[in-house]
């Protein structure tokens, strides 16, 4: 007659413990889970500029899952133009489509191509410098919509209640590494839905070191 092995309580703790989290969330008081990314040059595109870059009737193909539930990055993408006939051979489109088209750059892009990037949220596209979108089936030319995009944070509004925050408030982040420092007023994007996560652009990503980072700390001012 066989003997069942003993059960190891810790592990079964551990079970339910993570089944807890994932139907009512993290216990009050834990620290939600931060990620950090470094968002690279990029395109967002509206489904009519995807039609006349790529062809009528074409649509995004998805390359790769981003952290937010629904963004990827797309297989597509486009030749940027600066006024100084300098060019990007090849920015990757950021999916869903948008309903107007926005090109995301770092300071380090618009002094090579020759934009002077405003720093906006996103969406907040008045008044911002244009460029030329090259596809292989037609040329788009954007009268406004380049920035350099505003370090931000993505929250729901069950970490947002943990940090005391609301959408549109600011938050520093704090980068422990061999270029430690503190980035000062990300702006709060506080949903229902969002992952806990802050964008930060190339320039600031490497300024700080951030693939060496040893921790990250996001807090109020």
């Amino acid at each position: 007659m066989s003997v069942a092995p003993p059960i190891d309580r810790s592990l079964v703790e551990q079970i339910v413990r993570e089944i807890v989290v994932q139907q009512i969330g993290p216990p009050p008081g834990s620290r939600p889970e931060l990620v950090v990314s470094i968002s690279a040059r990029h395109v967002h595109l509206s489904d009519a500029d995807v039609e006349t870059l790529f062809g009528p009737g074409h649509k995004l193909t998805a390359m790769k899952d981003l952290y937010q539930d629904g963004a990827y990055a797309a297989e597509e993408t486009v030749m940027l133009v600066g006024p100084r006939k300098r060019m990007l051979p090849s920015v990757r489109i950021l999916g869903p489509t948008r309903s107007k088209s926005q090109v995301e750059l770092a300071f380090t892009d618009g002094i090579s191509l020759g934009i002077d990037l405003p720093v906006r949220g996103s969406g907040k596209l008045e008044g911002t410098p244009g460029c030329v979108l090259v596809g292989p089936e037609g040329v788009v030319e954007l009268k406004e919509g380049v920035i350099r995009a505003e370090r931000h944070v993505h929250i729901n509004m069950h970490d947002a209640a943990h940090y005391g925050v609301q959408d549109g408030d600011r938050m520093n982040l704090r980068v422990s590494s061999s270029c430690g420092a503190v980035l000062e007023n990300l702006l709060v994007r506080a949903d229902q839905t969002s992952k806990l996560e802050v964008h930060l652009d190339t320039d600031e990503g490497n300024a700080v070191d951030m693939d060496h980072a040893t921790k990250v700390e996001l807090f109020k001012p």
